[in-house]
């Protein structure tokens, strides 16, 4: 089994966890920011933008793969901060002289934070199973805790978004990314000294080949949500914000602002998925038939979407509005996803199954943002939103095969 941690101190780890993941996300929202937007203004093309982000994917695949074969052995705050340290390094080596800005070497520091994020990550969400409190009503605490972890982290990267866009227009390109290396170091400096040592190690030690999941649930949830973020992607990374820019006409704060507000308010609703499902005593959450109920509600958004563009109504307000609209419908889909991950999973087992399931979830992204790029280079965002919803409709016929019952499983 893993190593658990005494109830008295489950909140207080799980606040130390929350803070600095959200630190963490910051950043990673900013980066986001700052690479599509900077590197717009030079030239790139939407596609060459996308490729900028493809080692970041790919990487993250990777890392989520033998991240909790990793966490298993050296212990969940350890991978939690050598992501946080790894992000210092990915700021630091982006903030360098205009001219060493390549493409390869974008890419290669972009790998370095996808890297970073997925440790982070993975660290994080499978730490909360460890520190939330056991007894009865179990399921539905975790339920909550988990949601309020993911919700307020999307926040933080809504912020860092805002952050991004802000610091570019007033600061520049290598002063604002040395601006948020520097904190951070000192929030994982702290992070490493306050939480356990031993906190995520297993006795008995998995073998490398054990970080392809052997729990039928766990496959089927993270084909999923392969998927479901492969979905948003397709149109979010690339083809949205340079629609904004170029065919809107918006400049880079209000690009950045108006992503921003799309994510905090969809951190929000992740936050407050159990009441807005309204999950209440007895241990209970989620279940499989939850996941594609929400699935199928979802697919129908980006169509409307579509529709609405090529009948040649007024950008902006049918992106406000259907932008509104898929982030609260998304929102509960992935908050519904990350509960479940843990549902399904033992203490001995949770790193190795949240890192192979983030390991779907980074391949759907890497699929997403190149698509985003081609898409959107040869179809235009309406492109982009059909791909999207095809994506969804996969994830909700996946979802028809998970389990219907809460905290069961398909062995």
């Amino acid at each position: 089994m893993a190593t658990a941690v005494p109830a008295a101190s489950g909140f207080r780890l799980y606040l130390i966890i929350t803070l600095a993941y959200w630190a963490f996300t910051l950043t990673d929202g900013a980066i986001h920011m700052l690479v599509v937007l900077h590197f717009h203004n030079l030239g790139f093309s939407p596609l060459s933008i996308a490729f900028l982000f493809l080692f970041y994917e790919i990487f993250g695949i990777i890392t989520n793969g033998v991240g909790g074969w990793i966490a298993s052995h050296i212990g969940l705050n350890r991978t939690m901060i050598i992501g946080g340290l790894l992000q210092v390094v990915a700021l630091s080596l982006l903030a360098v002289d205009p001219g060493w800005l390549t493409v390869s070497y974008v890419m290669g520091a972009m790998a370095l934070s996808g890297i970073a994020k997925d440790l982070n990550k993975m660290s994080a969400k499978s730490s909360v199973k460890l520190v939330a409190p056991q007894g009865e009503d179990a399921n539905n605490r975790l339920f909550k805790w988990v949601a309020l972890l993911t919700g307020s982290k999307n926040t933080l990267k809504g912020a860092g978004f805002f952050l991004g866009g802000l610091l570019l227009q007033g600061l520049g390109f290598q002063i604002t990314l040395l601006a948020l290396a520097i904190p951070l170091f000192v929030v994982y400096l702290l992070t490493g000294w306050l939480l356990p040592s031993e906190m995520g190690v297993v006795r008995t030690k998995a073998k490398i080949s054990q970080i392809f999941s052997k729990n039928r649930s766990v496959n089927l949830l993270a084909a999923a949500r392969f998927f479901l973020f492969g979905s948003r992607d397709v149109w979010f990374v690339v083809g949205l914000p340079v629609f904004l820019q170029s065919v809107v006409g918006w400049n880079h704060v209000e690009v950045g602002t108006f992503l921003a507000l799309w994510v905090v308010g969809y951190g929000f609703v992740q936050a407050g998925t159990p009441l807005l499902l309204r999950q209440g005593a007895g241990g209970q959450g989620p279940t499989g038939a939850t996941a594609r109920n929400g699935a199928f509600l979802l697919a129908l958004l980006p169509v409307g979407i579509g529709l609405a563009l090529n009948h040649g109504l007024d950008p902006a307000p049918v992106l406000i509005v259907g932008l509104a609209a898929f982030g609260v419908v998304f929102a509960v889909n992935s908050s519904i996803h990350s509960y479940l991950i843990l549902a399904y999973s033992d203490n001995d087992k949770v790193a190795m199954n949240v890192g192979f399931y983030y390991s779907a979830n980074a391949a759907g992204r890497l699929t997403g943002t190149v698509l985003s790029g081609w898409a959107y280079q040869t179809e235009g965002l309406t492109g982009c939103l059909w791909w999207s919803s095809g994506f969804i409709l996969c994830a909700a016929l996946v979802s028809l095969l998970l389990p219907r019952q809460a905290g069961s499983t398909i062995p």
